[in-house]
């Protein structure tokens, strides 16, 4: 397969916990994320949505089924697969420079080129102004541009992001929303994005794959692009509410599925 696309093919994934017996966390999982797409994981939680993710970006090892990325099949964290974590994971000890510097310092790009793609970097996600200011002293929402920035500097095709903006407040989250819009925009990417928010879902991505409580399968892919292309205008209309709710009985259902059995 040509290009950046995506493919999981029946991926099953067991967790063997030390002690206690085996939870088997996805089953059967097969999707298709074309070169370029904005794809959104949306379940439940303990539904695998993460466990999806760090499977595609070679963080776990894959057990059952495949996944392939651009015809190649993934056995190891690679520079094409950048990660962006609800965490922030940013070196407390490096600058904001520091950070976006430290994948293009790893890649061996010439000093004047690294320095001239992270300032590029830096003023992409608006943090020009702040570039020898440490993770300390700066808000969540500057924190995550900083990650994002980080994560773009090695380039890599496709972009995987594990509830990025879960930690935020709901004002800085949208502008993160725009933030990331914009930068797609800008330098187009495949995205799979780990959320469980259904707006967020409804307002990112092109299509939406709804998951099913433990062992996490594919419930639904729903088609979730703007009929006439403008995201933030969108959010105004009756399809785009009607979409939300649609979807929010989907996972509604698996969540009220998955409460009952862990009561039994």
């Amino acid at each position: 397969m040509a290009g950046s696309g995506i493919v999981f093919g029946a991926v099953s994934h067991t967790y063997r916990p030390m002690r206690g017996r085996p939870v088997l966390a996805l089953d059967g999982v097969s999707l298709e994320v074309k070169e370029r797409e904005f794809v959104a994981l949306l379940g439940p939680s303990g539904c695998g949505k993460s466990t999806l993710l760090y499977l595609l970006g070679g963080f776990l090892p894959i057990e059952s089924g495949s996944i392939t990325v651009s015809g190649k099949r993934v056995t190891q964290p690679g520079p094409d697969r950048g990660i962006v974590f609800q965490n922030y994971s940013l070196f407390p000890w490096k600058t904001v420079k520091q950070n976006v510097l430290y994948g293009l310092e790893k890649q061996r790009m010439p000093k004047a080129e690294r320095e001239r793609r992270a300032q590029e970097l830096i003023d992409l996600v608006h943090l020009k102004g702040f570039e020898d200011s440490y993770p300390s002293q700066l808000s969540g929402g500057m924190k995550q541009r900083v990650a994002i920035a980080r994560t773009l500097a090695i380039d890599p095709a496709t972009l995987l992001m594990d509830e990025p903006f879960g930690a935020l407040d709901a004002q800085t989250r949208t502008l993160m929303h725009e933030e990331l819009l914009a930068i797609m925009q800008r330098s187009p990417k495949t995205v799979v994005f780990v959320t469980h928010d259904v707006r967020e879902a409804v307002y990112l991505a092109d299509r939406v794959a709804v998951m099913t409580a433990r062992p996490g399968r594919i419930k639904e892919i729903v088609d979730t692009r703007p009929p006439h292309g403008a995201r933030t205008e969108y959010q105004q209309t009756p399809e785009f509410t009607a979409k939300v709710d649609y979807l929010w009985n989907l996972v509604r259902d698996e969540a009220i599925r998955a409460q009952e059995e862990e009561h039994g």
